[in-house]
């Protein structure tokens, strides 16, 4: 059932005229030497991931999921060159000015000085930055 699918994949990216130069796949048993040999004879190279690291693609979908909700789904994109640009200006948001919660992190941006304690600070001290054409604001203590 895998080979099969993934035969029309592969035959339907080519009649479309499109490509991709590789595919990460896990470890399932249902994806056999067959099933990479399909990619492989359409010139796409299959990666697995890394063993015994069965969390690492949940890890994947959530932030794919969160890039969605967040920003790809709320906007209209007009190409490849514009999905490039859109994406890496949301992973600096992501990785700078997104607040996270898991692991002790208190509501902090992966970037943020470890040592420091967010106060609360009177609204004219704060800053506004628009991100994404306006789609995210950030909001940063004034200088």
């Amino acid at each position: 059932m895998a080979i099969q699918l993934a035969r029309e994949l592969v035959d339907d990216l080519e009649q479309t005229g499109r490509r991709f130069t590789h595919l990460i796949r896990d470890r399932d048993s249902k994806f056999t030497a067959a099933f990479d040999a399909v990619f492989t004879s359409a010139g796409i190279a299959t990666l697995t991931c890394a063993p015994q690291a069965s969390r690492m693609n949940a890890y994947a979908e959530r932030f794919i999921r969160t890039v969605r909700a967040e920003c790809t789904d709320r906007m209209l994109i007009l190409g490849e060159a514009h999905l490039r640009r859109v994406l890496h200006q949301y992973v600096e948001h992501y990785n700078t000015g997104r607040s996270h919660q898991g692991h002790g992190m208190r509501l902090r941006a992966p970037d943020d000085e470890p040592n420091l304690l967010p106060f609360p600070t009177p609204a004219d001290r704060i800053r506004r930055r628009t991100v994404l054409a306006g789609l995210i604001n950030q909001y940063q203590q004034a200088a």
